[in-house]
């Protein structure tokens, strides 16, 4: 029974861990230097760019202003390709197409509803704030993020 207690704590405690807020680097942070709002609205973003320093911690507020679900995913656009399709495929599944709780660098918002998203920019570039639900990224429901 001892063993039983033992390895039930440290799977709770494993599991409360990956439940904080994360960083691109899997690093918990709970830090950021500012914070920045993006509303949901129809299939846009607004606003529609941001600009970021190297090296700076966002707290990303997403507030879904909308009437349909919208989630917000953070890459570059290889990344946002490759989420496209993820959402496509999870979308066909039996569990429909949404972030889990795993997923660090996006977030999924129903319509009344506000989510946040904390991300290190370890990189100068540029990245965007994608929505794939289906139709809106191919619809320009994207945030550029300008990093210098």
């Amino acid at each position: 029974m001892p063993l039983r207690i033992t390895a039930l704590a440290a799977s709770t405690a494993f599991l409360l861990a990956a439940c904080g807020d994360t960083d691109n680097g899997g690093e918990s942070t709970q830090t950021a230097t500012r914070t920045i709002e993006i509303d949901m609205v129809d299939i846009a973003f607004e606003p529609d760019q941001v600009d970021v320093d190297q090296g700076e911690t966002i707290r990303f507020v997403f507030t879904n202003t909308g009437e349909v679900t919208h989630d917000a995913f953070i890459g570059d656009e290889a990344a946002q390709a490759d989420h496209e399709q993820e959402m496509r495929d999870a979308a066909s599944d039996e569990h429909g197409g949404g972030h889990g709780d795993a997923d660090e660098d996006g977030v999924t918002v129903a319509a009344g509803d506000r989510a946040e998203l904390t991300y290190t920019f370890d990189q100068t570039g540029t990245l965007e704030i994608g929505c794939h639900q289906e139709g809106h990224y191919e619809g320009g429901m994207k945030t550029t993020i300008d990093i210098s």
